[in-house]
């Protein structure tokens, strides 16, 4: 990649949250109409076995929006019985110009739930843990420990602050994002706050909630997290490119990340990640998330009991119809998945049992679109790639 500067935020560096199924992290100011190079399809290495004018309409519609979104790239994958699509559009270096690629690493933050959940998951299959244990067995201080369930910290019905959006975090990490926290650290800007709900009467995103559940699974399996998922999770899928850091390191090849502070473009990519830990450090790639997207959705590595009571969910205030969060995953009209989002980098992984169809999507920006009626890229993307391959199940989380 081209040198590129990377200046360091200055506290005043803003956000909000999100605050539907999204992925509960930093979504910083907009871009101003921060102009990248024009799109680069199919480069090469992409992959094409679809219809023709199934191809076309694709180039098309991802064509679109990453000009209505303002990312400066995206890689898109479909995988299905009569269609496998693989391309890359747009750069992913502003600076250079290189084009995006299909075997980059991207990092993928909230998609970490799915992995950290499968973890809890495996252990309840093992008689080790129970869904309807108290977190207070396994985490000591944890207000209303006695009460929150790990089934309620899975589904985001604990009450539990979310820490990210606490202010001091925000500082602590705006003013230096490359410093690293630990998990007790995370939990204590949660702590300091009451709970927004008596644990299972209502329903809020909070990364608090898979943290805890990344410390039950290190308690219980005796093993780091990031080893427990290598060799339980990780390995059995043949899942070579993906990996829980455990500081900043950034597999190569990967595209440049791109974020926004007070109206100017910063590159992101080397941002330690680890305040997402659990909830949120993970990278991967397009192979490997295709893999996963189904074998997260049809439970590979799970008893069928247990993958039934994970897509049990709980629909988030204001959502959609069809719009639910079960077990560390979201269902979106038949679409079982996650998306994430950190400072750099957004993703969307799902998949649509009914056709037997998954969808990948990696951008190298966090920025909000530019376009007002988007609320985040990611969705935008998946919501125009459905339409294409599946118009009686389009995946629209926003409103």
């Amino acid at each position: 990649m081209g040198a590129a500067t990377r200046p360091t935020p200055h506290p005043r560096w803003r956000r909000t949250l999100t605050a539907g199924v999204a992925s509960g992290v930093l979504v910083l100011a907009p871009l101003g109409g921060a102009a990248w190079a024009a799109p680069v399809a199919h480069p090469d290495g992409a992959e094409l076995r679809c219809d023709s004018s199934v191809s076309a309409q694709l180039d098309a519609v991802v064509t679109a929006t990453l000009e209505r979104t303002g990312v400066p790239g995206v890689i898109v994958g479909v995988s299905g019985p009569d269609c496998r699509y693989e391309a890359a559009f747009g750069v992913a270096d502003t600076a250079t110009g290189e084009p995006m690629r299909t075997d980059f690493h991207s990092r993928i933050g909230s998609e970490t739930k799915t992995f950290t959940v499968t973890a809890l998951l495996q252990l309840v299959d093992d008689g080790a843990v129970g869904l309807d244990d108290p977190i207070g067995e396994y985490v000591a201080g944890v207000p209303e420990g006695d009460r929150i369930t790990l089934r309620q910290l899975a589904r985001m019905q604990s009450g539990l602050f979310n820490y990210s959006a606490d202010e001091d975090f925000f500082q602590a990490l705006a003013s230096d994002p490359y410093r690293s926290f630990t998990p007790q650290q995370l939990l204590e800007y949660s702590f300091a706050h009451p709970l927004n709900f008596p644990p299972g009467e209502g329903w809020e995103y909070s990364n608090t909630n898979t943290i805890l559940l990344g410390l039950v699974v290190e308690q219980v399996s005796g093993l780091p997290l990031h080893e427990y998922l290598e060799q339980e999770v990780l390995e059995p899928l043949a899942l070579d490119d993906t990996v829980l850091p455990t500081d900043n390191a950034f597999p190569e090849p990967h595209a440049e990340g791109y974020t926004a502070f007070e109206g100017q473009v910063v590159v992101a990519t080397d941002f330690n990640p680890s305040w997402g830990w659990a909830a949120g450090a993970m990278t991967s790639t397009l192979d490997d998330l295709q893999t996963w997207a189904e074998a997260v959705a049809r439970g590979t590595l799970l008893e069928p009991g247990t993958q039934a009571q994970r897509l049990e969910t709980a629909a988030p205030p204001g959502a959609l119809p069809g719009v639910g969060y079960g077990l560390g995953i979201f269902v979106v009209q038949g679409w079982i998945g996650h998306n994430g989002s950190l400072p750099g980098y957004q993703s969307l992984t799902l998949h649509l049992p009914e056709r037997e169809t998954s969808l990948v999507v990696l951008l190298n920006s966090d920025a909000p679109p530019l376009s007002g009626d988007v609320a985040q890229s990611s969705s935008a993307f998946g919501t125009a790639i459905t339409e294409v391959i599946s118009p009686d199940d389009v995946f629209r989380l926003d409103p």
